[in-house]
Protein backbone atom coordinates (compact mmCIF):
# COMPACT_ATOMS: atom_id res chain seq x y z
CA UNK A 1 0.00 0.00 0.00
CA UNK A 2 1.10 3.68 -0.67
CA UNK A 3 0.66 6.03 1.82
CA UNK A 4 1.45 9.66 0.97
CA UNK A 5 0.34 12.25 3.77
CA UNK A 6 0.04 15.06 0.60
CA UNK A 7 0.84 18.47 1.37
CA UNK A 8 -1.07 20.92 -1.10
CA UNK A 9 -0.16 24.61 -2.14
CA UNK A 10 -2.12 26.65 1.26
CA UNK A 11 -4.20 29.25 -1.12
CA UNK A 12 -4.84 29.65 -4.80
CA UNK A 13 -6.66 32.20 -6.46
CA UNK A 14 -7.85 31.85 -9.91
CA UNK A 15 -9.03 34.18 -12.86
CA UNK A 16 -8.58 36.81 -15.20
CA UNK A 17 -7.32 39.84 -13.58
CA UNK A 18 -6.35 38.30 -10.44
CA UNK A 19 -2.56 39.51 -10.32
CA UNK A 20 -4.42 43.04 -10.02
CA UNK A 21 -4.65 41.78 -6.50
CA UNK A 22 -1.08 40.66 -5.41
CA UNK A 23 -0.41 43.53 -3.43
CA UNK A 24 -3.62 42.80 -1.28
CA UNK A 25 -2.51 38.94 -1.41
CA UNK A 26 1.09 40.33 0.18
CA UNK A 27 -0.08 43.38 2.75
CA UNK A 28 -1.00 40.61 5.98
CA UNK A 29 2.09 38.61 5.40
CA UNK A 30 4.79 41.81 5.59
CA UNK A 31 6.16 41.52 8.93
CA UNK A 32 6.98 44.70 10.86
CA UNK A 33 10.39 43.91 11.57
CA UNK A 34 11.10 42.98 8.29
CA UNK A 35 8.22 43.55 5.42
CA UNK A 36 10.54 43.59 2.43
CA UNK A 37 9.32 41.33 -0.75
CA UNK A 38 11.70 39.63 -2.95
CA UNK A 39 10.26 39.62 -6.50
CA UNK A 40 12.23 37.16 -8.55
CA UNK A 41 10.99 37.94 -12.25
CA UNK A 42 11.86 36.00 -15.15
CA UNK A 43 13.91 38.43 -17.27
CA UNK A 44 11.76 37.65 -20.22
CA UNK A 45 9.71 40.77 -19.06
CA UNK A 46 12.88 43.22 -18.21
CA UNK A 47 11.96 46.62 -19.66
CA UNK A 48 8.52 45.90 -20.61
CA UNK A 49 5.33 47.41 -19.57
CA UNK A 50 4.50 44.05 -17.75
CA UNK A 51 6.86 45.31 -14.91
CA UNK A 52 5.24 48.12 -13.81
CA UNK A 53 2.34 46.47 -12.97
CA UNK A 54 4.56 44.10 -10.02
CA UNK A 55 3.09 45.59 -6.76
CA UNK A 56 6.85 46.10 -5.12
CA UNK A 57 7.33 48.83 -2.51
CA UNK A 58 10.11 50.70 -1.34
CA UNK A 59 11.85 48.37 1.11
CA UNK A 60 11.65 45.56 -1.32
CA UNK A 61 14.03 43.81 -3.88
CA UNK A 62 13.20 42.88 -7.68
CA UNK A 63 15.46 40.44 -9.64
CA UNK A 64 15.44 39.70 -13.10
CA UNK A 65 16.56 36.07 -13.49
CA UNK A 66 18.26 34.75 -16.64
CA UNK A 67 16.64 30.96 -17.20
CA UNK A 68 17.86 30.99 -20.37
CA UNK A 69 19.23 28.83 -21.86
CA UNK A 70 20.05 26.40 -18.39
CA UNK A 71 17.73 25.23 -16.19
CA UNK A 72 18.47 26.36 -12.10
CA UNK A 73 21.25 25.62 -10.54
CA UNK A 74 22.66 24.79 -6.80
CA UNK A 75 24.93 27.14 -7.37
CA UNK A 76 22.26 29.59 -8.32
CA UNK A 77 20.36 29.46 -5.51
CA UNK A 78 23.35 30.05 -3.34
CA UNK A 79 24.15 33.18 -4.72
CA UNK A 80 21.17 34.68 -4.88
CA UNK A 81 20.57 33.31 -1.13
CA UNK A 82 23.49 35.06 -0.24
CA UNK A 83 22.56 38.62 -2.38
CA UNK A 84 19.20 38.61 -0.64
CA UNK A 85 20.55 38.22 2.83
CA UNK A 86 23.42 40.80 2.53
CA UNK A 87 21.44 43.36 0.62
CA UNK A 88 17.92 43.00 2.93
CA UNK A 89 18.44 40.64 5.81
CA UNK A 90 15.67 37.85 6.62
CA UNK A 91 12.42 39.01 4.20
CA UNK A 92 9.08 38.77 4.91
CA UNK A 93 8.65 36.44 1.46
CA UNK A 94 9.53 35.69 -1.73
CA UNK A 95 7.20 35.69 -5.15
CA UNK A 96 8.36 34.24 -7.77
CA UNK A 97 6.64 35.57 -11.06
CA UNK A 98 7.55 33.53 -14.66
CA UNK A 99 7.80 30.04 -15.81
CA UNK A 100 8.50 26.42 -14.14
CA UNK A 101 12.21 27.28 -13.91
CA UNK A 102 11.27 30.28 -12.06
CA UNK A 103 8.80 28.68 -9.49
CA UNK A 104 11.64 26.20 -8.44
CA UNK A 105 13.99 28.81 -8.05
CA UNK A 106 11.11 30.98 -5.65
CA UNK A 107 10.69 27.64 -3.78
CA UNK A 108 14.62 27.06 -3.26
CA UNK A 109 15.60 30.49 -2.32
CA UNK A 110 12.40 30.48 0.03
CA UNK A 111 13.80 27.34 1.35
CA UNK A 112 17.83 28.19 1.79
CA UNK A 113 17.21 31.88 3.34
CA UNK A 114 16.52 29.72 6.55
CA UNK A 115 18.75 26.86 6.32
CA UNK A 116 22.69 26.97 6.31
CA UNK A 117 25.36 25.54 3.81
CA UNK A 118 24.79 25.05 0.16
CA UNK A 119 21.78 24.22 -1.76
CA UNK A 120 23.51 21.38 -3.30
CA UNK A 121 23.57 19.50 0.73
CA UNK A 122 19.63 19.42 0.40
CA UNK A 123 18.84 17.99 -2.90
CA UNK A 124 16.68 14.81 -2.22
CA UNK A 125 13.65 14.08 -0.08
CA UNK A 126 12.56 15.46 2.93
CA UNK A 127 16.52 16.97 3.58
CA UNK A 128 15.55 20.43 4.55
CA UNK A 129 16.14 21.46 8.23
CA UNK A 130 13.31 24.19 8.98
CA UNK A 131 10.66 26.25 7.23
CA UNK A 132 11.36 28.80 4.43
CA UNK A 133 9.81 32.25 4.25
CA UNK A 134 6.69 32.25 2.83
CA UNK A 135 6.88 32.03 -1.02
CA UNK A 136 4.01 33.00 -3.65
CA UNK A 137 4.10 31.20 -7.00
CA UNK A 138 2.60 33.16 -10.12
CA UNK A 139 3.07 31.15 -13.46
CA UNK A 140 3.45 33.28 -16.58
CA UNK A 141 3.54 30.11 -18.42
CA UNK A 142 1.90 26.70 -17.93
CA UNK A 143 2.24 23.02 -18.09
CA UNK A 144 5.41 22.25 -15.76
CA UNK A 145 2.78 22.11 -12.32
CA UNK A 146 5.82 23.78 -11.01
CA UNK A 147 2.94 26.09 -9.05
CA UNK A 148 1.75 23.01 -7.07
CA UNK A 149 4.62 20.59 -6.87
CA UNK A 150 6.37 19.96 -3.63
CA UNK A 151 9.55 19.91 -5.30
CA UNK A 152 12.07 22.64 -6.55
CA UNK A 153 14.10 20.92 -8.87
CA UNK A 154 17.81 22.26 -9.13
CA UNK A 155 20.86 20.77 -11.27
CA UNK A 156 24.02 20.18 -8.88
CA UNK A 157 27.98 19.81 -9.23
CA UNK A 158 26.98 15.93 -9.03
CA UNK A 159 23.26 15.65 -10.20
CA UNK A 160 20.02 16.90 -11.51
CA UNK A 161 17.77 16.44 -8.26
CA UNK A 162 14.92 18.34 -6.30
CA UNK A 163 14.61 19.60 -2.76
CA UNK A 164 11.69 17.91 -2.08
CA UNK A 165 9.66 18.79 1.15
CA UNK A 166 6.26 19.84 2.40
CA UNK A 167 8.04 23.46 3.32
CA UNK A 168 8.88 23.28 -0.93
CA UNK A 169 4.95 23.41 -1.74
CA UNK A 170 3.74 27.45 -2.23
CA UNK A 171 2.08 29.03 0.64
CA UNK A 172 -0.07 31.07 -2.19
CA UNK A 173 -0.43 30.80 -6.20
CA UNK A 174 -1.86 33.53 -8.18
CA UNK A 175 -3.53 31.77 -11.40
CA UNK A 176 -4.02 34.31 -14.11
CA UNK A 177 -4.91 33.36 -17.79
CA UNK A 178 -4.10 36.54 -18.84
CA UNK A 179 -0.80 36.39 -17.90
CA UNK A 180 -0.10 33.73 -20.00
CA UNK A 181 -1.67 35.01 -23.50
CA UNK A 182 1.03 36.06 -25.05
CA UNK A 183 3.99 33.03 -25.02
CA UNK A 184 5.39 32.32 -28.02
CA UNK A 185 3.47 29.43 -29.44
CA UNK A 186 6.74 26.71 -29.49
CA UNK A 187 7.14 27.36 -25.78
CA UNK A 188 3.60 27.11 -25.20
CA UNK A 189 3.46 23.89 -26.83
CA UNK A 190 6.53 22.56 -25.29
CA UNK A 191 5.34 23.46 -21.97
CA UNK A 192 1.77 22.20 -21.93
CA UNK A 193 3.15 18.80 -23.55
CA UNK A 194 5.29 18.47 -19.80
CA UNK A 195 1.51 18.39 -18.66
CA UNK A 196 0.24 15.97 -20.90
CA UNK A 197 3.26 13.74 -20.27
CA UNK A 198 2.93 14.40 -16.34
CA UNK A 199 -0.52 12.70 -16.81
CA UNK A 200 0.57 9.41 -19.13
CA UNK A 201 3.14 8.57 -17.14
CA UNK A 202 0.94 9.14 -13.90
CA UNK A 203 -1.36 7.00 -15.23
CA UNK A 204 0.60 4.05 -16.62
CA UNK A 205 2.72 3.08 -13.90
CA UNK A 206 2.34 0.68 -10.48
CA UNK A 207 2.02 3.76 -8.47
CA UNK A 208 -1.40 5.45 -9.60
CA UNK A 209 -4.38 5.52 -7.63
CA UNK A 210 -7.95 7.41 -7.67
CA UNK A 211 -6.66 10.54 -6.13
CA UNK A 212 -3.95 10.46 -9.16
CA UNK A 213 -6.13 9.67 -12.15
CA UNK A 214 -9.01 12.04 -11.17
CA UNK A 215 -6.45 14.79 -12.34
CA UNK A 216 -4.76 13.53 -14.29
CA UNK A 217 -7.69 12.15 -16.68
CA UNK A 218 -9.55 15.67 -16.41
CA UNK A 219 -5.81 16.94 -17.03
CA UNK A 220 -5.27 15.09 -20.49
CA UNK A 221 -9.19 16.16 -21.18
CA UNK A 222 -8.19 19.72 -21.28
CA UNK A 223 -4.77 19.12 -22.96
CA UNK A 224 -6.90 17.52 -25.97
CA UNK A 225 -9.39 20.55 -26.06
CA UNK A 226 -6.38 22.99 -26.15
CA UNK A 227 -4.06 20.76 -28.77
CA UNK A 228 -6.30 18.84 -30.70
CA UNK A 229 -10.16 19.90 -30.48
CA UNK A 230 -12.09 21.84 -33.08
CA UNK A 231 -11.71 24.97 -31.32
CA UNK A 232 -7.30 24.04 -30.59
CA UNK A 233 -5.04 26.88 -30.50
CA UNK A 234 -3.72 29.46 -28.05
CA UNK A 235 -7.15 31.63 -27.28
CA UNK A 236 -8.47 33.26 -23.96
CA UNK A 237 -10.19 30.07 -23.48
CA UNK A 238 -7.78 27.96 -23.82
CA UNK A 239 -5.36 29.64 -21.52
CA UNK A 240 -8.27 29.11 -18.80
CA UNK A 241 -8.40 25.14 -19.82
CA UNK A 242 -4.04 25.36 -20.48
CA UNK A 243 -4.15 26.73 -16.61
CA UNK A 244 -6.01 24.62 -15.14
CA UNK A 245 -4.70 21.54 -16.77
CA UNK A 246 -1.12 22.44 -15.60
CA UNK A 247 -2.81 22.78 -11.97
CA UNK A 248 -4.62 19.41 -12.45
CA UNK A 249 -1.52 17.41 -13.95
CA UNK A 250 1.13 18.94 -11.21
CA UNK A 251 -1.40 17.06 -8.18
CA UNK A 252 -1.62 14.19 -10.49
CA UNK A 253 1.85 13.12 -10.54
CA UNK A 254 2.57 14.41 -6.85
CA UNK A 255 0.08 11.91 -5.78
CA UNK A 256 1.95 9.35 -8.27
CA UNK A 257 4.89 9.35 -10.01
CA UNK A 258 6.49 10.25 -12.70
CA UNK A 259 7.80 7.82 -15.14
CA UNK A 260 10.54 6.64 -18.24
CA UNK A 261 10.38 10.59 -20.19
CA UNK A 262 11.32 12.47 -16.89
CA UNK A 263 14.49 10.02 -15.80
CA UNK A 264 15.53 10.08 -19.36
CA UNK A 265 15.03 14.07 -19.53
CA UNK A 266 16.91 14.48 -16.51
CA UNK A 267 19.96 13.11 -17.76
CA UNK A 268 19.47 14.88 -20.97
CA UNK A 269 19.34 18.30 -19.25
CA UNK A 270 22.19 17.58 -16.58
CA UNK A 271 24.82 16.76 -19.12
CA UNK A 272 23.29 19.44 -22.16
CA UNK A 273 21.50 21.88 -19.62
CA UNK A 274 18.68 21.09 -22.43
CA UNK A 275 15.34 22.84 -21.11
CA UNK A 276 13.23 20.23 -19.46
CA UNK A 277 9.79 20.88 -21.25
CA UNK A 278 11.91 20.59 -24.27
CA UNK A 279 14.13 17.66 -23.48
CA UNK A 280 11.29 15.68 -22.70
CA UNK A 281 9.69 16.28 -26.08
CA UNK A 282 12.57 15.27 -27.71
CA UNK A 283 12.78 11.73 -25.41
CA UNK A 284 8.60 11.61 -25.13
CA UNK A 285 8.70 11.30 -29.16
CA UNK A 286 10.93 8.25 -28.90
CA UNK A 287 8.90 5.78 -26.39
CA UNK A 288 6.16 4.55 -28.03
CA UNK A 289 7.09 0.84 -26.78
CA UNK A 290 6.09 2.44 -22.98
CA UNK A 291 3.52 4.68 -23.63
CA UNK A 292 1.90 3.70 -27.26
CA UNK A 293 -1.59 5.39 -27.10
CA UNK A 294 0.36 8.45 -25.34
CA UNK A 295 2.87 9.01 -27.81
CA UNK A 296 0.07 8.68 -30.65
CA UNK A 297 -1.50 11.41 -29.72
CA UNK A 298 1.83 13.45 -29.00
CA UNK A 299 2.21 13.33 -32.50
CA UNK A 300 -0.92 14.45 -33.86
CA UNK A 301 -0.76 17.23 -31.62
CA UNK A 302 3.00 17.87 -32.90
CA UNK A 303 1.84 17.20 -36.05
CA UNK A 304 -1.79 19.55 -36.14
CA UNK A 305 0.50 22.32 -34.40
CA UNK A 306 3.21 22.10 -36.54
CA UNK A 307 5.75 22.01 -33.88
CA UNK A 308 9.46 21.48 -34.49
CA UNK A 309 11.00 18.16 -32.16
CA UNK A 310 14.25 17.89 -33.63
CA UNK A 311 15.59 14.42 -34.89
CA UNK A 312 19.30 12.75 -35.52
CA UNK A 313 20.68 14.88 -32.51
CA UNK A 314 22.66 11.62 -30.86
CA UNK A 315 24.60 11.42 -34.05
CA UNK A 316 26.80 14.60 -32.14
CA UNK A 317 27.23 13.12 -28.91
CA UNK A 318 29.96 11.20 -27.87
CA UNK A 319 29.60 7.24 -26.12
CA UNK A 320 30.62 9.10 -22.68
CA UNK A 321 27.94 11.73 -22.82
CA UNK A 322 25.24 9.04 -23.61
CA UNK A 323 27.12 6.93 -20.86
CA UNK A 324 26.36 9.65 -18.31
CA UNK A 325 23.08 10.59 -19.06
CA UNK A 326 22.44 6.92 -18.82
CA UNK A 327 23.65 6.71 -15.19
CA UNK A 328 21.87 9.84 -14.32
CA UNK A 329 18.70 8.65 -15.26
CA UNK A 330 19.18 4.98 -13.85
CA UNK A 331 19.86 6.97 -10.55
CA UNK A 332 15.67 7.92 -10.41
CA UNK A 333 14.95 4.78 -9.08
CA UNK A 334 11.51 6.38 -7.89
CA UNK A 335 10.70 6.98 -11.34
CA UNK A 336 11.82 3.64 -12.60
CA UNK A 337 9.89 1.65 -9.58
CA UNK A 338 6.67 3.68 -10.60
CA UNK A 339 6.93 2.78 -14.58
CA UNK A 340 8.06 -0.84 -14.76
CA UNK A 341 7.54 -2.04 -11.26
CA UNK A 342 9.68 -3.41 -7.83
CA UNK A 343 12.04 -5.51 -10.19
CA UNK A 344 12.76 -2.84 -12.77
CA UNK A 345 16.27 -3.93 -12.32
CA UNK A 346 15.23 -7.18 -13.78
CA UNK A 347 13.91 -5.07 -16.52
CA UNK A 348 15.89 -2.23 -17.49
CA UNK A 349 19.78 -2.10 -18.21
CA UNK A 350 21.72 0.35 -18.49
CA UNK A 351 22.86 -0.77 -22.61
CA UNK A 352 18.89 -0.13 -23.26
CA UNK A 353 18.64 3.17 -21.81
CA UNK A 354 21.93 4.25 -23.52
CA UNK A 355 20.04 2.60 -26.99
CA UNK A 356 17.12 4.79 -26.27
CA UNK A 357 19.47 8.15 -26.15
CA UNK A 358 20.88 7.01 -29.60
CA UNK A 359 16.66 6.85 -31.08
CA UNK A 360 17.22 11.07 -30.37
Amino acid sequence: MMFKNFKNVDKCTFGRGTFNKLDEILAPHRKADNPAMIFLVDNYFAGKPFTQRVPAQAHDMVLFIDVDPHEPTTEQIDALRDKILAEKGLPSGVVGIGGGSIMDIAKAVSLMLTNEGSSQLYQGLNLIKKEGVYHVGVPTISGTGAEVSMTAVLTGPEKKLGLKCDWTVFNQIVLDPELIAEVPRNQWFYTGMDTYIHCVESMTGHLKNTFSEAYGYKALDLCREVYLGEGSGQKPDNDDKLMVASYFGGLSLSYSEVGVCHALSYGLSYVFGTRHCFANCIIFDQLADYYPEGVREFKQMVKHHDIFIPKNLSKEWTDAQVDKMADVALALTHMWNHAMGPDWKDKVTKQQIKDLYYRM
